[in-house]
C-alpha cells in the first residue's frame, strides 16, 4: 500500500498499450462491497478467497497490467497463476512514505485501523517482505521517484528480459 501500484500500473498500461486491471477494484465490483466492508462483514479469510478467485480469472490474459493488493503474496497459488503469463514487479517504499501516501484514505485501509499505523506497516512488511522478494522479477523503490520515472524503470527492466514481449 502506498507504493504507487495503481498510479504506476495505469501509466504503465498506457505506455505499453495494454489494459489495466486493479484487482481490489475488480473484487469490489464482483461482490458489490468495498474492501473495508468485506473485511468488516465477512472477514479477511473471505476476502483472500475472493482474491484467489479473481486472480485466477485475470491471470489467464497475457496483455494486462495488473495492480494487485499487497496481500496477494500470502497465497502461493496467486503467485503461481500470475507467473504463468506475467512479470512480477515489486514496488517498495519506506513505511513513512507509505503512510503519508495513504493517510488521506481514512477508512479505506482495514489493516491500518490500529493505534500505531506506522508500526503496523513495519510489522506487515517484516512478515511479507520475504514473500514479495521471492515473487518479484523486478524490484523498484518508489520513495523518491515520481510515477513516470517508476514506469520508465519498469519498461527498461522488461526490455532486458528477452522472453518478455513488449
Amino acid at each position: 500500500m502506498g507504493t504507487g501500484k495503481t498510479a504506476v500500473g495505469q501509466l504503465l498500461a498506457e505506455k505499453l498499450g495494454r489494459s489495466f486491471v486493479e484487482l481490489d477494484l475488480l473484487i469490489e465490483q464482483r461482490v458489490g462491497k468495498s474492501i473495508p466492508d468485506i473485511f468488516q462483514q465477512d472477514g479477511e479469510t473471505a476476502f483472500r478467497e475472493l482474491e484467489i478467485k479473481v486472480t485466477k480469472e485475470v491471470s489467464r490474459d497475457k496483455n494486462l497490467v495488473i495492480a494487485c493488493g499487497g496481500g496477494i503474496v500470502l497465497n502461493k497459488i496467486n503467485i503461481d497463476r500470475l507467473r504463468e503469463n506475467a512479470r512480477m514487479v515489486y514496488l517498495t517504499a519506506s513505511p513513512r512514505v507509505m503512510l503519508r501516501r495513504v493517510s488521506s484514505e481514512e477508512g479505506q485501509r482495514p489493516l491500518l485501523e490500529v493505534d500505531n499505523p506506522t508500526l503496523a506497516i513495519r510489522e506487515m512488511l517484516r512478515f511479507r517482505r520475504p514473500f514479495y522478494e521471492r515473487a518479484a522479477d523486478i524490484k523498484i523503490n518508489t520513495s523518491k521517484l515520481d510515477i513516470d520515472a517508476v514506469a520508465e524503470q519498469i519498461i527498461e527492466k522488461l526490455k532486458e528480459n528477452e522472453s518478455f514481449d513488449l
